[in-house]
């Protein structure tokens, strides 16, 4: 006889279901790399991660709420799975163990909120009393890739925020909240919690744990020596022998680097 519930990967007491965070300060990139990771784009990223054979790393039909703000976090992961009358009754929540409402009070500073909605934007996974709630907890941001409800007040919100469509239904109409902090999908991308979450105007990229630092770093300098190669451009230069540059580019780029004093953040 069916219990009502499935098993899940991660259970929470109920005395502590609240706060439960993705890693310690210890585990964390330096701030520096975090700032950094804000300022990059998505585009230069995905050049680095694919010289490193990650092909796969931008999530598709994830667009902003809002373009003008930038994202940079741990993921702290949910996944949705098909609703099924058995496990949930539409309509009623309880906030200490209904995985949504326990992810929205976990979530903290520097994570954002990734969720697996399977695609499905026939429901939302969440609303803009959800959202504002995980905006006052201190989260980065929250990406989805099933849809908002609330979506006009959601875009007012000073947080980015990621979102494959919008649904003025109920989450529970169509999704059920199965685990938080378990490796999901989103966006046709695999999501590790404490992967490093970054999005601009363009979408969305998840850049392993093993590798951010690496992988900022050296997108830092890629954007560094590009500013310089578009500054030539924009002067009217061909782009043979400039883009890509040759040695004597190279050497022209070293030496704007000492006048110039180095990358200055767009």
């Amino acid at each position: 006889m069916l219990s009502g519930r499935l098993p899940r990967h991660q259970t929470i007491a109920p005395s502590s279901a609240y706060h439960a965070g993705v890693s310690s300060p210890a585990d964390r990139l330096p701030r520096e790399i975090l700032d950094l990771a804000r300022a990059v784009s998505t585009a230069t990223l995905s050049s680095q991660l694919q010289k490193r054979g990650f092909v796969h790393s931008f999530m598709h039909g994830v667009l902003p709420l809002r373009p003008d703000l930038r994202l940079a976090g741990y993921a702290f992961t949910l996944r949705y799975i098909p609703m099924r009358e058995d496990l949930e009754r539409t309509g009623e929540f309880d906030n200490r163990t209904n995985q949504q409402r326990v992810a929205v009070e976990s979530v903290g500073p520097d994570e954002v909120l990734v969720i697996d909605a399977r695609g499905d934007t026939r429901a939302a996974t969440l609303g803009n009393i959800l959202a504002t709630r995980i905006m006052r907890r201190g989260a980065a941001g929250i990406v989805t890739d099933g849809a908002f409800r609330d979506t006009p007040a959601i875009r007012t919100l000073d947080m980015p925020t990621y979102t494959r469509g919008q649904s003025p239904d109920v989450s529970n109409q169509i999704h059920h909240p199965q685990d938080i902090n378990v490796p999901i999908g989103c966006g046709g991308v695999a999501v590790v919690p404490g992967d490093l979450v970054v999005g601009d105007a363009e979408g969305v990229m998840v850049i392993p744990s093993s590798l951010a630092e690496e992988v900022v770093r050296a997108a830092r300098e890629q954007e560094q020596r590009e500013e310089f190669i578009l500054s030539k451009i924009d002067g009217g230069s061909s782009i043979l022998g400039v883009y890509p540059p040759d040695e004597a580019t190279l050497r022209e780029y070293e030496q704007w680097q000492q006048r110039s004093g180095g990358f200055t953040f767009r």
